[in-house]
């Protein structure tokens, strides 16, 4: 692929998150998404090439994608030869990611859904199906060690012991877009894992899309550079999730009561939300910039 480049945009702009305390009933919380911060040009390839991000500056690079590169579109087309459904995404991720904690609200709770901006929900509507679906690949506990470990999906989900929770996602959904937000993992074997992972996915012609953590259970915030690392050098878009919480006290994380081992490594609510928002832009941002929607 060619060389990595990416631009560097101011951040995302906070999603704007409101308490509302009504007389008769318990405080509810409230997200207002910003815009997203870039229009992408009709076509890929006359978009000019901006300055590369320095991986080390991770904390500063935008929440969401401002520039996609354009060889990611010819894997997109490729996935399409090869029978991936255009309307199908994937997430590889830990108990953070599953349904019921991250995007399955968007087709169980039209509330929620009637709450976005009309691009969004012209996004959820395109990708319905995926949205609100339990993976072998977004267990709790998920690492990138475990998406190469073939019984990690206990032989569940329609996989087989043949394969991994990677490859069985890839045959079973067929997806065109990827989500990559896996938890900690101590081993040093971490990159290396990762490496696999993103070869497995665009040989499959699935676009990956990586994303940084809120947490820093390893104590160096190597995961987050990791990831940034990994994007600089496939030229893949990263959603910075941990530049959209900065802002919050302690990152918006706390400790459950009934895993007092496990520290802040929870979202909570405000920060759930936030999570669930710039997801969607993420993903909304490199569809449209891959399709030319």
């Amino acid at each position: 692929m060619p060389a990595p480049t990416a631009s560097r945009t101011p951040a995302l702009s906070e999603p704007v998150v409101k308490i509302i305390s009504e007389p008769t009933s318990t405080p509810r919380m409230v997200i207002t998404p910003s815009p997203l911060p870039v229009t992408f040009e009709p076509a890929l390839t006359s978009t000019p090439r901006p300055q590369r991000l320095d991986p080390n500056d991770w904390k500063n690079w935008s929440v969401v994608p401002s520039f996609i590169d354009p060889s990611l579109q010819k894997v997109y087309e490729r996935g399409l030869s090869l029978g991936n459904d255009p309307r199908a995404f994937s997430i590889l991720g830990d108990c953070q990611t599953r349904p019921e904690e991250f995007f399955g609200i968007f087709e169980t709770d039209p509330t929620s859904l009637q709450g976005l901006p009309p691009e969004l929900r012209e996004t959820v509507a395109y990708f319905k199906g995926s949205f609100n679906r339990d993976a072998s690949t977004t267990q709790d506990g998920t690492t990138p060690g475990a998406l190469l470990w073939t019984q990690w999906h206990r032989g569940e989900y329609g996989c087989t012991f043949a394969e991994t929770p990677v490859q069985c996602e890839l045959r079973t959904h067929r997806p065109s877009f990827v989500i990559i937000q896996v938890g900690t993992h101590f081993e040093s074997r971490n990159t290396d894992y990762l490496h696999k992972i993103i070869n497995q996915l665009l040989d499959a012609g699935a676009v990956p899309i990586l994303a940084t953590k809120a947490d820093n259970r390893e104590l160096d915030e190597r995961i987050n550079r990791d990831m940034a690392l990994l994007a600089s050098e496939y030229d893949l878009p990263l959603w910075n999730f941990w530049a959209a919480v900065s802002h919050l006290p302690n990152r918006g994380l706390y400790t459950r009561p009934d895993r007092p081992l496990q520290g802040d490594i929870y979202l909570t609510e405000e920060a759930a939300l936030i999570h669930r928002i710039t997801g969607l832009q993420a993903l909304n941002a490199v569809w449209r910039a891959v399709t030319q929607k």
